[in-house]
């Protein structure tokens, strides 16, 4: 099994940027291209005329730079270690569900995520990316549980 392009999620937080090492050496040894995103949630409520209409807020372009600079950051990552990356600022309701998009959109073959290891009634609340893409996701996914 070889794979040719990698997904990282990311959410700017240390624990998500911790899979980094471990997607740079999956990387090198596959040869991989990585795409490192991150997913812009929008609520259909408060961002209905940007869906709609694509007309943008402040609050939206202050998600969207938050966003580009934490893609910015992972991606130098990846970049100082020789790997070849592509930053992706992804957009939809579910952070799950865009990504389970993304993998076919860029042809994917396995997604390197962390996990905040959340359990009981804070992962109840909160839901796991993880878990949810583990279950929905077409390839594999490889999970780094994040250090206590």
């Amino acid at each position: 099994m070889s794979y040719q392009h990698i997904l990282v999620p990311v959410d700017g937080s240390e624990i998500s940027l911790s899979v980094i090492q471990h997607a740079v050496e999956l990387a090198k040894a596959f040869n991989s291209k990585v795409i490192v995103a991150q997913v812009m949630t929008l609520d259909p409520y408060i961002a209905s005329e940007y869906l709609t209409q694509g007309q943008t807020n402040d609050m939206i372009e202050r998600a969207r730079q938050f966003i580009r600079e934490n893609l910015d950051n992972a991606k130098a990552q990846f970049v100082a270690q020789g790997v070849s990356v592509e930053a992706q600022l992804l957009e939809g309701e579910s952070i799950p569900r865009t990504l389970v998009k993304a993998v076919d959109q860029f042809k994917i073959d396995l997604i390197v995520l962390s996990s905040h290891g959340r359990s009981g009634f804070k992962k109840l609340l909160m839901g796991s990316v993880a878990q949810s893409l583990i279950t929905e996701s077409p390839v594999p996914v490889f999970v780094v549980k994040a250090q206590a």
